[in-house]
């Protein structure tokens, strides 16, 4: 899955913890407004210990996992000829149409831009630190993570929780945010499900498909959209006598924050024009295009609805502990545009294609943006300091 927006229940001030249970949890007042600027701020934010390891990224471990992924697109490129006896096919990838190839290019641009611009309107909305910079830097980071490192998309996650909570978020509202993003972002995956699948199934689609390929997909999305919805009425306080200490400290933080995060999204998908379900649609839908322009420029034409399907199933791939979901996804697509009816040959060379495209367009730029946001966090923890060291020469004076 590709890489929320998280109202944390407010405090007056960045990194104050919140006090009142009343507020909503995803760092708002009462009344919606956003959190206060960096001046309102506290001097004890809630700032992670002084010898604390963070999620962060390090330059060893990126070489290594460049290596890694290097090592395993190798490895693809010796084996899967042999094993599948597609030697023409593979030699094809030199053939491809140009102006395809350089069109699907700049739209996954126009993609990673819609990941960002999502980023950006649902957990950065309202905070002065979290500008376009780093609505642009914490992505790409991610990015770079979700791509290098065999987690199974942990790695984006962690690098995105270390910046915002070095940028002063409190971590309620960063799990409440993360939470609206993940709703707002995969409800477009589910429903996509949900259409097509449906779709395909009662013909009003051109390209059909066989039931395992299409009705169940469009049951299980339909399904976890009712789960996530059911969410936002999660009770304020459950029940936790009978469970154990760790868990009755747990369970009521984690159900608050997953029922504000679902209730923040629906608020916001509520408010049209809804800049964070615009941005998840462009982050989907010109990904799935570089996939349709990797079809066309080996003269494969399939149906614009098989298209979406096998793109959806595929990247379910990207959930397994591999580097980028390197292997997964590339085998999980290639096997259900041949359940489609698709040419196993054309199958094999348009999704090595847009993988090729898909994946190293963004990586090389995620690190950039990687090393940008360490430059950026020191500037924050720079500017804390000074605010906290001239807070304590008013105190003394």
């Amino acid at each position: 899955m590709h890489g929320g927006e998280r109202r944390g229940p407010g405090g007056t001030g960045r990194g104050e913890r919140p006090t009142d249970v009343a507020q909503p949890a995803d760092g708002t007042g009462p009344a919606g407004e956003a959190r206060p600027a960096d001046g309102a701020q506290p001097a004890d934010r809630d700032a992670p210990a002084a010898g604390e390891r963070h999620p962060a990224i390090g330059r060893r471990r990126i070489a290594l996992s460049v290596l890694l992924a290097m090592a395993a697109i190798g490895g693809m490129y010796l084996l899967v000829p042999a094993v599948a006896g597609l030697g023409h096919t593979w030699g094809r990838l030199r053939h491809g149409a140009p102006s395809w190839l350089a069109l699907a290019a700049v739209l996954e641009l126009l993609s990673i831009g819609g990941y960002a611009a999502l980023f950006g309107s649902v957990i950065g909305r309202g905070d002065t630190r979290i500008g376009w910079r780093a609505s642009l830097q914490i992505p790409l980071a991610g990015i770079a993570a979700l791509r290098l490192l065999a987690t199974g998309g942990a790695g984006g996650f962690a690098v995105t929780v270390w910046a915002l909570s070095r940028s002063g978020m409190p971590s309620r509202t960063i799990g409440s945010r993360i939470v609206t993003k993940l709703v707002i972002q995969y409800a477009v995956y589910m429903a996509a499900l949900v259409a097509c699948g449906i779709g395909l199934w009662l013909g009003l689609f051109p390209g059909g498909g066989p039931f395992a390929l299409t009705v169940l997909p469009a049951i299980a999305g339909l399904t976890v959209i009712v789960v996530v919805l059911s969410l936002a009425a999660l009770p304020g306080d459950p029940a936790t006598a009978t469970l154990p200490g760790r868990l009755t400290r747990w369970l009521p933080s984690a159900a608050a924050t997953l029922r504000s995060g679902v209730r923040s999204a629906l608020r916001l998908v509520a408010r049209p024009p809804s800049p964070g379900l615009l941005a998840a649609l462009a982050d989907w839908g010109f990904d799935v295009a570089v996939l349709w322009c990797s079809f066309r420029a080996f003269s494969a034409d399939p149906e614009i609805a098989v298209v979406v399907m096998g793109y959806f199933l595929g990247t379910l791939a990207g959930l397994l502990p591999l580097p980028g979901g390197i292997g997964g996804i590339e085998g999980g697509m290639i096997g259900a545009f041949i359940a489609f009816g698709v040419a196993p040959g054309q199958a094999v060379v348009a999704v090595l294609a847009y993988r090729a495209i898909s994946f190293w367009l963004p990586t090389l730029p995620g690190i950039a943006g990687y090393l940008r946001l360490r430059v950026t966090v020191r500037g924050w923890e720079r500017a804390e300091a000074e605010r906290g060291g001239a807070i304590a020469r008013l105190a003394g004076s």
